[in-house]
């Protein structure tokens, strides 16, 4: 699929199968996402741009690449998306945080926003979403829509598994944003759930129903 990348590293696929099973513990499950989180990490953040600093080694001056301009800022789509920001922010410990608080009306399925708190500064930030699950999409519409009303305009969506319902109706309201996930499964059953999916992120990430 167009602007969509599927992180298929070994490792990725491998811990996102334990994870899947739902034999899988709580403490195992809420630590393979934290480990995931870093692998997934390193792809979107894999084209960031880099600048020559001068600096002394214990041999002798040098000059060495790193990150160029203002510090990323991850969005969090709470509460399932802190599972992902935890591991991000052990790689990226300098990054800003937004929190998004959102909840899917059972019969609807609209997301439905009840805290938002942001950088004032976002406009000037690359802005990484985060979410475990793209399944209907309209958390994470919802989620960049709102960022968006703050000025930003170079994002990119995280997510652990999508449905093709999902990337179709996220491309339709924001084209210009790019996906990164690790599988794209076969679709959304009738309670807007990804299928074969693993259940409900942030019930299984914290032991709750």
């Amino acid at each position: 699929m167009e602007n969509v990348t599927v992180v298929d590293h070994p490792l990725v696929q491998h811990k996102l199968t334990i994870m899947r099973n739902k034999e899988t513990s709580t403490a195992s499950f809420r630590r393979l996402l934290r480990e995931i989180s870093h692998l997934l990490c390193y792809e979107i953040t894999r084209d960031l741009e880099l600048e020559d600093i001068d600096i002394e080694t214990p041999i002798q001056p040098m000059k060495s690449p790193k990150l160029k301009g203002k510090k990323l800022v991850f969005a969090s789509i709470l509460r399932a998306g802190n599972g992902l920001l935890e591991g991000m922010l052990d790689l990226v410990p300098s990054a800003r945080v937004s929190h998004i608080g959102l909840y899917r009306d059972p019969e609807s399925l609209e997301a439905i926003e009840y805290y938002f708190k942001a950088p004032t500064d976002v406009a000037d930030r690359l802005v990484v979403v985060v979410d475990p699950m793209l399944a209907t999409a309209n958390s994470a519409i919802t989620a960049v829509d709102r960022i968006k009303r703050r000025g930003a305009d170079n994002l990119r969506f995280l997510c652990l598994l999508a449905a093709p319902e999902g990337i179709k109706a996220f491309q339709k309201a924001h084209p210009d944003v790019p996906i990164f996930t690790a599988a794209i499964d076969e679709q959304l059953n009738e309670k807007g759930y990804i299928v074969p999916g693993l259940g409900d992120a942030g019930d299984r990430m914290y032991g709750t129903r």
